[in-house]
């Protein structure tokens, strides 16, 4: 305990000195945990809409303009039969045309324009939970889409696998910025330790000669790198608040309407804490590679 508050007053005093040095490395700290806070805000809201689209996952089949009765009679019994629906509707193409109208007001003049209806009908079938997860969803939209009268066929659950795909090929190639990011924010800190470590290059080479513990010669470096973790992981987490509020503010309704109706919502308590104890373990391992060398200065002195 007494060498832990000992070296947490030495890095503190370390940083003091060299303070502008120290703004230089929590700075580089800050920026690699902002990339990945980003990284982290995106993908949670993102998997948070995909999550509640998927509990009401769907598929349409739109008619030919020329689909009999009969047809549409063999559709919905295919649907009924199939034993992988939890509902349908029949859309006709009048309210297909009033939906878009009362969802897209900015377009309905470019529809009310028009001659003729361009919206065909439709039929939307609400999927079970377990025929998505047997195979029965996705067999019954290929039969479907082969049955006479049927124009075309959307899935919600294709769209939904695209999607996912999409945010973890984004989140990969982000992981592996933030990693570069993080050694070089490592490096940074390792090197204005390193200037502390010069600067007390006469009180280290009188503590190794009266043979002080190495927990006491090394310890304030890596306490050092610790309190610039730390502090570069606090700006980093005001600054993803910051632009947070920024974003919900000016684009709040847009982006809840990009989500499916689900309100963007901050990184929760135990990703924040992960970035907090990210900037202070990547602080420390700086501090630690840099204060390899105290244990070898009173060599290197004589």
């Amino acid at each position: 305990m007494r060498a832990l508050d000992y070296a947490f007053r030495q890095g503190w005093k370390s940083l003091w000195r060299a303070r502008t040095s120290t703004l230089f490395a929590v700075v580089a700290i800050a920026l690699a945990l902002i990339v990945l806070g980003t990284l982290l805000l995106v993908t949670w809201n993102v998997q948070r809409a995909l999550a509640q689209v998927t509990t009401a996952a769907e598929f349409s089949a739109f008619l030919e303009d020329g689909a009999t009765s009969e047809q549409r009679g063999a559709i919905e019994s295919a649907i009924d039969q199939s034993g992988a629906a939890a509902g349908r509707e029949y859309v006709s193409k009048t309210e297909a045309r009033t939906r878009f109208r009362s969802s897209s007001a900015e377009m309905a003049t470019l529809v009310d324009g028009l001659e003729t209806n361009p919206f065909p009908a439709s039929l939307e079938v609400r999927l079970l939970p377990q025929a998505e997860a047997d195979g029965r969803a996705a067999a019954l939209v290929r039969r479907i889409g082969t049955l006479p009268g049927v124009e075309d066929v959307r899935y919600d659950r294709e769209f939904l696998a695209a999607l996912g795909a999409g945010v973890t090929t984004v989140s990969t190639v982000g992981l592996v910025l933030v990693s570069v990011m993080a050694l070089a924010a490592a490096v940074t800190v390792a090197a204005v330790v390193r200037l502390g470590l010069q600067a007390r290059h006469d009180e280290i080479a009188i503590m190794e000669l009266v043979g002080a513990p190495m927990s006491f010669i090394r310890g304030p470096f890596v306490a050092e790198g610790f309190l610039q973790g730390g502090m570069g992981a606090v700006l980093a987490l005001l600054s993803l608040m910051g632009g947070y509020l920024a974003a919900r503010a000016w684009w709040g309704e847009a982006l809840a309407r990009a989500f499916d109706g689900t309100a963007l919502e901050f990184l929760p308590i135990r990703l924040c804490l992960l970035l907090l104890a990210g900037g202070m373990v990547v602080g420390s391992l700086g501090g630690f590679v840099a204060s390899r060398h105290a244990g070898f200065t009173s060599v290197s002195w004589r």
